[in-house]
């Protein structure tokens, strides 16, 4: 009987995931906001639909409590979630809402089948993030001088990169984090935000506009040191921050030559970063000859996690290479085991949910109400465009690995912590456009 389920479910989880996407789009066929309204709430129902059954077949093959447990407070936490945004931000965008709610779902799901622990670990964080993402674009908005900080929330990062160095833990050959208190934080994710506070503040206070390639320069230019500092040891992260900058910059002065001699003088820092660390070359031998090499098997297995999924996966729980064959399958691998359990058309349907969430961002920056709101929103669509795309290439071997987690599925503390602080700040900026 439970292995009858567990087939049945596997359907069931991709024709709600696929009714999601559809009522994603169906909202942009309706005017009227009662309309706009009740395909909102419908994909909240789908969402709670989709959890049950799949804590269901988690529950019935592990059978235990915690599970339920972890249901209810799940459950609990996205009805409060969606019930303080519609009271303090009564015009944000609920179709940017839903479609974290619908990610931090899916990461839930994956987390709880994979490992009980990290994913109440995980659930407690994205809690807390949840009501630092909700007081402080208030706290900004009140507190007028807050605004003026921007170059002490870069130095302060600047700063903690510096520490990474000194006193950072060593990973894989990199020293990516500080230990505090038996918590690891990434003073990189940081980075990632304070540089979109910096160039937002930066562009709008220019008393000239980002109009030649001089002035474009020197704004890519204050990048330098914190693009140095990360790339030292995290060429990712590195990436992501250069992105973050072209994006912004293209926003505020949308011309395409000029960025052709920008996306040179990325490319030549990125092949100056590959070459000063021994480990980013074995990278590269390694992704393109996996099997010839030890650190290959991480890479290899993972492949054969997506290969083995078929079309419609294995079905949830019932992945082989979760069971330690591909490590780190909770954090930057967990597309790999998703690919596995819900087959092509469930890792199609995630990364189309990806889409929208980022297309959503675009909406939210194309009708901000000033250019702070504009820039804000749209750094946070190239962060979150660039990870999905590093993460799903590294998985799938298309780039070298990168040590990259997916936003909102994997787990990760400081990673989400930050990622939650963003979208409180896009939904901030939403709160003037209906959804």
């Amino acid at each position: 009987m439970i292995n009858l389920i567990v087939e049945l479910s596997k359907y069931l989880l991709l024709i709600l995931a696929a009714l999601y996407t559809l009522e994603s789009f169906s909202v942009f066929k309706y005017k009227a906001e009662d309309d706009k309204r009740y395909i909102l709430r419908k994909q909240l129902i789908v969402i709670f639909f989709m959890d049950f059954v799949a804590f269901l077949v988690i529950f019935l093959k592990t059978e235990k409590m915690e599970v339920i447990y972890f249901f209810g407070a799940q459950l609990l936490y996205f009805i409060v979630v969606q019930v303080l945004y519609r009271i303090f931000y009564k015009k944000a965008s609920l179709l940017l809402l839903n479609h974290m709610c619908m990610l931090l779902s899916v990461g839930f799901i994956m987390l709880a089948r994979l490992d009980t622990e990290s994913a109440v670990r995980q659930f407690q964080i994205v809690v807390i993030a949840t009501v630092i993402a909700m007081v402080i674009p208030v706290m900004i908005r009140k507190l007028t001088f807050l605004n003026k900080w921007t170059w002490f929330y870069a130095g302060a990062g600047m700063l903690l990169l510096l520490v990474v160095l000194v006193l950072g833990k060593n990973v894989n050959g990199a020293k990516i984090n500080i230990s505090l208190g038996g918590f690891a934080f990434q003073p990189s994710e940081f980075a990632k935000v304070a540089v979109i506070l910096l160039l937002t503040y930066v562009i709008t206070n220019s008393e000239k506009r980002q109009d030649s390639l001089l002035h474009m320069a020197g704004t890519m230019a204050l990048l330098l040191p914190i693009v140095g500092l990360v790339g030292t040891n995290n060429l990712s992260t590195a990436i992501i921050i250069l992105g973050i900058g072209v994006i912004l910059i293209f926003v505020s002065n949308p011309k395409y030559l000029p960025f052709v001699g920008i996306g040179g003088v990325g490319v030549l820092f990125i092949g100056i970063f590959l070459s000063m660390a021994s480990y980013r070359l074995e990278r590269i031998a390694i992704w393109r000859n996996p099997e010839k090499y030890e650190k290959g098997f991480q890479t290899i297995q993972g492949l054969y996690a997506i290969g083995s999924g078929g079309i419609f996966g294995k079905g949830l729980g019932s992945s082989l290479q979760k069971l330690g064959f591909v490590p780190e399958a909770q954090n930057d691998m967990i597309f790999s085991i998703i690919c596995e359990e819900t087959g092509l058309i469930g890792a199609c349907l995630l990364i189309l949910v990806f889409a929208l969430l980022i297309w959503r961002l675009m909406v939210i920056a194309t009708h901000a109400r000033d250019l702070c709101g504009a820039l804000i929103a749209a750094g946070i669509m190239g962060h979150m465009a660039i990870q999905v795309i590093l993460n799903i290439a590294v998985v799938t071997n298309t780039i070298p690995n990168t040590g990259i987690t997916l936003p909102f599925v994997s787990y990760g503390g400081t990673s989400v912590l930050f990622l939650m602080g963003e979208m409180g700040l896009a939904l901030s900026v939403s709160r003037t456009r209906s959804p």
